[in-house]
């Protein structure tokens, strides 16, 4: 076997492999002995098969085999000889034929690029820290009651937190919404459903109350029509209802799943599920600052454009609905993020090999039993990830980046801030 190597790009390579036709014809006459020994045709006993009728009816499919075997197992040696590393299955061009007594081909690819030295005492962390108080359980009960409040019917004016029902017809210019009649709607008054305008306007209303109001509409509003335009709105209240919110006692813990009521061991429950979310949310935060750090110190890296591509395409799939192809324009607008995310997780990866760094089983096992707490059935949830090698080598290689995340801020110039709940978990709003 003979081959070559050519740079045809920064990190594109090209492999012209050539072998024996010798070689290719011995394993097809092989291949075709064997079948002639183990194949069943109609009017022949099993293992007289001529291997002439072999070869005539299967023998196009038997050469086409024994290529694809040939140009698999001397690509895999040229590439092991030449110490490349492809990061995907390479484009292989061939006729097949023989020529001057051998058989060429070539594998065109990117390979992996040549990685620097990462100085992680170098980059800057910041690490944020946060705790579960007893205020933030008191709080997520709140947030429990108000999803399960019901809504009571009443006679007085609407105000903050009620309920309204109300009918509408909106005038700009020559528009009118609807065309005809009334458009009936209903929003909690303070919820943010409604923009602040609408909001005011429907405040202080009874039932059976009818107004007109010029309502300026805001510039995203979903009616194009209306949009960034003030309208004349005529109302006609349907009805107020106030809100009502569920004691906090022993049929609301039922609510969720504590069997035997017990407010304590409900307490107990809303805790670890906030700790657990806690958990989740600094990780991610801690992953996404060290890989951010990373990738800003080694922005001239050179990667795989296939990588890019790729990792530029999932995060335009994220903006289209599901099941739809991202537009080209909405890919390449990606490219600057996803070119970040695949040099933060090539040097991660560099990282784990370089310090030898070990899949933490424990936490990988810690992982599954917190995903499959927010199932039904946690341990049908479990079977599947272990009966899935897919799932679960995904599983692992977030456990991975974990604690190569973890080993980065403690070799790096780390600086822990301490936050409170709602400023990890929400810190826009914080």
């Amino acid at each position: 076997m003979q081959f070559s190597v050519e740079n045809v790009g920064k990190l594109e390579r090209k492999l012209t492999v050539k072998f024996p036709a010798e070689r290719f014809e011995s394993q097809v006459s092989e291949r075709i002995a064997e079948m002639g020994r183990t194949v069943r045709l109609k009017g022949f006993r099993p293992g007289k098969v001529p291997a002439t009728v072999i070869q005539q009816r299967f023998g196009a499919q038997v050469r086409g085999e024994v290529l694809s075997d040939l140009i698999g197992s001397t690509l895999r040696e040229a590439v092991e000889k030449e110490n490349l590393r492809p990061i995907a299955n390479p484009a292989i061009d061939t006729t097949g034929q023989p020529e001057n007594g051998e058989i060429a081909y070539t594998a065109t690819f990117e390979v992996m690029p040549e990685f620097p030295e990462v100085d992680v005492a170098a980059l800057e962390i910041a690490r944020p820290t946060a705790e579960v108080t007893d205020a933030d359980i008191e709080k997520m009960i709140e947030t429990l009651r108000q999803q399960r409040r019901s809504f009571d019917e009443v006679e007085r004016a609407s105000a903050e937190g009620d309920f309204v029902m109300f009918e509408y017809a909106a005038v700009a210019g020559d528009y009118r919404f609807p065309a005809e009649g009334l458009e009936r709607a209903g929003s909690v008054l303070g919820a943010g459903t409604l923009f602040k305008a609408l909001d005011e306007a429907l405040t202080s209303r009874k039932a059976g109350d009818e107004f007109e109001a010029d309502i300026a509409f805001p510039e995203d509003f979903r009616n194009e029509q209306l949009a960034g335009k003030t309208a004349k709105v005529s109302f006609k209240i349907v009805k107020v209802q106030e809100p009502k919110l569920p004691e906090v006692d022993a049929e609301f813990a039922k609510l969720f799943g504590i069997a035997d009521g017990d407010l304590e061991h409900f307490r107990k429950e809303v805790r670890a599920n906030l700790e657990r979310e806690l958990k989740a949310t600094l990780m991610a935060r801690l992953k996404s600052e060290v890989a951010e750090k990373i990738a800003d110190a080694h922005a001239e890296l050179d990667v795989p454009n296939l990588m890019v591509q790729s990792e530029a395409r999932n995060l335009a799939a994220g903006s289209v609905p599901r099941g739809q192809q991202p537009p080209p324009q909405l890919v390449e607008a990606a490219v600057p993020v996803a070119r970040k995310r695949v040099i933060a997780g090539l040097l991660m990866g560099e990282i784990a090999r370089k310090q030898e760094l070990k899949i933490d089983r424990k936490r990988v096992a810690e992982q599954l039993a917190a995903i499959a707490s927010t199932y039904e059935e946690p341990e049908k949830v479990i079977e599947l990830y272990n009966g899935d090698p897919q799932l679960m080598s995904g599983l692992q290689n977030r456990v991975m980046e974990d604690q190569v995340a973890e080993w980065v801020a403690e070799h790096a110039k780390t600086t822990v801030q301490n936050l409170g709940f709602d400023e990890v978990m929400r810190p826009a709003s914080a």
